[in-house]
């Protein structure tokens, strides 16, 4: 059972808010998380959408009749202005009958005020329908990960550091939840919008379209170039900040030893360090990528001198009337966004099937052993516990146990020793069935463990372990903790049981007090205490204590220590034990080493064999000795 640390997170590949130039350029030459089966990724992803079809098509409906309404706007108005122009000319040369026809005028700005108004609607409508389906994919996202993780058996939390797996649950969520809200919108608007830019500019004019269109093969390149350039800064960039992330981390979570050691200033010598390259990545792919807003301006206004020159010699040649001139100016402006806004959209559909693929990663991870319809459970439990022949391996070509045989009789503490990696705790799991034996059997009173169910067969084991596990609650939440539906009275007799109860009461809130996130409010014996409160209530009928009073002081042992006999009276336990002067009454002690029992017996018996036991026992009284 692992307690793997958080690994510093590194920002998400991808690219940050910021607009470079008309056309939107968001975050050009940043590194793109790319997914290692795009088509069977997106094709899974989009099943999260077949539920909402008529809800999907009815954004899809409302961006493009919305970005339609938008786009006939500047031909109106230039309609109006050619209204607006020739009545003007009409009058200044004094023609017969000239007047500016206020009332077509009109007629078009009510048109056009209409237009803005359903489009407005229409966005809005899309927004709201879009963030409805975002977040209920997105809910059940986050609820198939989490039923997933308490399927998963052990081993996989083993093999897999905590702040990957936190990461797939959350970030790569997120990247989801925003992308779908956000950009799948607007893939479809800037689609359309480039679509129908491009057929109203051609029925206008077919040569300033083409002048139009020269320019961006230029823009093309010129962004190409910039953005390889400064890729390579911006991965250093990423880089550099996920160093920093986790020296800043180790610090903080170190500050006592850093303190203790006088190394504060190395410690702030290695920030400055990787700070100053931070600044110096993060100043070059600023600049480089900052370079992309002068260069599409500068290529844009020489669109824009295209179109004014010939559009004004085509004026000259009424071959173009002066209102279209103006709409397609305007036109001619946007042209370039939802060029941009497409290819940065599809860099974020990129990383976003990356998250996805993550996360269906972690989907698809292997799930415990399904189990049979017919189980055995058992029932008065005595706690009679066999290991018949019994072997087990982490890794296939790593044996660990081989051939193992133990009888436990009912009531009986049973205590095992050895040095590291001599098996101990795995024992404790497959006790538990975190872990399937390879071969042989484990019976608790003559039935198969596997032949219950988990959940049944873990309700039969109380846990006291080393490192104490308490939530962010209640005192009396985190005791309750042990059996569902406890009332008050059970909860106080079981801290009174645990020697906890004098402590509980002497604070501001008693059973009230709030524990905060690491229960760092209280000192470690408090916790364990606590724990020990916790498995005192839920009343197993076998016990596996992992050495619980290896890091307290000698006074709060003695508390623990009483309150330990007190929850193993009655009761098999086993006892994983580190200081072998604690279980000198156990009844059985089996002496482990690299996965084999090679001594048992009792404390007495052990030492009159001068044996492996005899030795860690004598070696342990001459260090304190010294």
């Amino acid at each position: 059972m692992s307690n793997k640390p958080k690994e510093p997170q590194q920002p998400a590949a991808g690219f940050n808010p910021g607009n470079f130039g008309r056309g939107g350029m968001v975050g050009m030459g940043r590194p793109v998380q790319k997914a290692k089966d795009f088509k069977g990724t997106l094709k899974r992803l989009l099943t999260y959408l077949k539920p909402f079809r008529v809800s999907i098509s009815t954004v899809l409906a409302a961006a493009i009749l919305s970005t339609v309404f938008s786009i006939v706007s500047p031909k109106l108005m230039g309609n109006a202005t050619t209204i607006l122009f020739e009545g003007a000319m009409a009058k200044f040369n004094k023609v017969a009958g000239a007047k500016i026809d206020f009332d077509a005028i009109q007629h078009i700005v009510l048109i056009l005020a209409l237009l803005y108004i359903v489009s407005s609607a229409l966005t809005y409508i899309q927004q709201r329908v879009m963030v409805g389906v975002t977040q209920r994919i997105v809910f059940q996202l986050r609820q198939d990960i989490s039923e997933k993780l308490t399927r998963v058996p052990l081993s996989f939390f083993d093999a897999r550091s905590h702040g990957d797996t936190m990461s797939r649950a959350t970030n790569d969520v997120d990247t989801i939840s925003s992308t779908m809200q956000q950009s799948l919108t607007q893939l479809i608007t800037s689609i359309v919008t480039l679509l129908g830019i491009i057929v109203m500019m051609l029925t206008i004019s077919p040569l300033l379209t083409l002048a139009t269109i020269i320019t961006l093969p230029l823009s093309i390149w010129g962004t190409k170039m910039i953005a390889s350039r400064s890729q390579k800064y911006f991965i250093g960039q990423q880089r550099t900040l996920g160093e920093l992330n986790g020296h800043v981390e180790e610090m903080f979570t170190g500050h006592t030893i850093v303190k203790a050691f006088g190394q504060e200033q190395q410690s702030v010598d290695k920030f400055n360090a990787i700070n100053d390259r931070l600044y110096h990545s993060g100043w070059k792919a600023q600049f480089i990528s900052g370079l992309i807003f002068p260069l599409m301006s500068f290529i844009g206004n020489i669109g824009y001198v295209l179109v004014s020159v010939i559009g004004g010699i085509m004026v000259t040649h009424n071959a173009i009337k002066i209102g279209d001139i103006l709409a397609f100016i305007q036109y001619s402006g946007q042209f370039g966004m939802p060029i941009t806004q497409v290819a940065n959209i599809a860099n974020v559909i990129q990383s976003t099937i990356a998250a996805a693929e993550r996360i269906f990663e972690l989907l698809d991870e292997p799930e415990e052993v399904l189990e049979q319809k017919v189980t055995q459970p058992v029932h008065q439990v005595k706690g009679h516990v066999q290991f018949e022949h019994v072997a087990f391996s982490y890794k296939i070509d790593t044996p660990l146990i081989t051939d193992m045989n133990i009888d436990v009789k009912p009531g009986q503490t049973v205590a095992i020793v050895g040095p590291t990696g001599a098996g101990k705790t795995t024992i404790v799991n497959l006790l538990m069935r975190f872990y399937e034996l390879n071969n042989g059997r484990i019976t608790i009173d003559g039935v198969d463990s596997r032949d219950m169910t988990r959940s049944h067969l873990r309700s039969l084991f109380g846990m006291v372990l080393q490192d104490t596990w308490l939530f962010n609650g209640t005192i009396r939440e985190n005791i309750a903790y042990g059996r569902k539906g406890a009332s008050e009275a059970d909860i106080v007799e079981a801290a009174r049981a645990a020697y906890a109860d004098h402590f509980i009461r002497t604070l501001p809130d008693g059973y009230d007090t709030i524990l905060n996130e690491e229960a760092s409010n209280l000192s470690h014996g408090q916790k364990q205490l606590l724990t020990i409160a916790r498995a005192i209530l839920a009343d197993p009928p076998i016990l596996i204590l992992d050495e619980a009073t290896s890091s307290v002081d000698t006074r709060t042992e003695v508390s623990i220590q009483h309150a330990m006999n007190h929850l193993m009276e009655g009761r098999t336990s086993f006892v994983i034990a580190h200081r072998l002067s604690t279980i000198k009454e156990a009844d059985l002690i089996l002496v482990m080493n690299q996965g084999t029992v090679i001594e048992q017996g009792t404390h007495r018996e052990l030492l009159e064999q001068h044996g492996f036991y005899a030795d860690l026992y004598n070696s342990q009284f001459a260090q304190k000795a010294v």
